[in-house]
């Protein structure tokens, strides 16, 4: 392994490329353990911080992990996640067995909160205005990888079940329909990228200057107005969002109108 002194690309960027090639025909697998970074450093005749800098290209990307004490390590396979609209409600209106059978969800906090700005947005309602929120962390075996809330008018939810700290036994959508007494009928995802705030950072795990996905998810009723909007926050380069869906076929030509004469 070697770099290129009058490449235009910076050397820890040649480096970052060369391992990662080198991870994906197999030099090292997932959950394999690097070479330490000074045997690095030797191997391609740089510095030590110039691979610090690669390998921590490699962390942001989500390509490597570093366990304090033990090393760096090739990451397993990315997240594959689907919490769109459709994936989060799921066949027949039920629990997406799929999330369910991967990802456990920790109730992490009720009560009534300022709304943030796009919270507010989405309802309709000035910044600051008090909500009920539902806060969650979901993980997998090893590691969170998700964030998110639940906001709620507190007109709607004040009195109800939903105000309680307790998990529901279905999806929190069928326990809003019920206590609300209005139904889902249509729902909108606006996904973002951006640099976590210092507290999504702890919560995930990741260092600060990783990106993260942002849902913002508002669940609306027959007439359009909104019962819920929750907000989900994923490390982005350990997520792939995914949702498939039927291509419509083309629609059949119309007759020309026998009365129209043609050319």
């Amino acid at each position: 392994m070697q770099i290129n002194p009058g490449a235009a690309e910076f050397p820890h960027r040649q480096i970052a490329a060369q391992l990662r090639a080198r991870i994906r025909q197999g030099d090292w697998a997932a959950g394999e353990r690097l070479p330490s970074i000074p045997a690095i450093a030797e191997m391609f005749g740089v510095a030590k911080q110039t691979v610090q800098r690669a390998i921590d290209q490699l962390r942001v990307e989500g390509v490597l992990i570093t366990k304090p004490g033990s090393g760096t390590y090739v990451r397993g396979t990315r997240r594959r996640l689907n919490r769109l609209s459709r994936g989060r409600y799921g066949g027949f209106r039920g629990y997406h067995a799929d999330l369910a059978a991967r990802y456990r969800q920790q109730l992490t906090e009720v009560g009534r909160a300022p709304a943030p700005p796009e919270v507010a947005d989405a309802f309709g309602v000035s910044d600051g205005t008090e909500l009920l929120v539902r806060r969650h962390l979901v993980r997998t075996e090893d590691a969170p990888v998700e964030i998110g809330a639940a906001w709620f008018r507190v007109t709607d939810a004040a009195g109800t079940s939903l105000e309680r700290a307790e998990a529901f036994g279905r999806p929190l959508y069928q326990e809003a329909e019920e206590e609300i007494g209005r139904r889902y009928v249509s729902a909108s995802d606006q996904i973002s990228a951006r640099q976590p705030s210092r507290e999504e950072a702890e919560l995930l795990q990741i260092r600060p200057d990783t990106p993260v996905l942002h849902l913002l998810h508002v669940a609306r009723d027959q007439a359009g107005k909104p019962i819920e909007v929750s907000q989900a926050t994923w490390p982005g380069p350990m997520t792939t969002l995914t949702e498939e869906y039927r291509i419509p076929a083309p629609a059949p030509e119309a007759d020309p109108d026998p009365g129209l004469v043609l050319g």
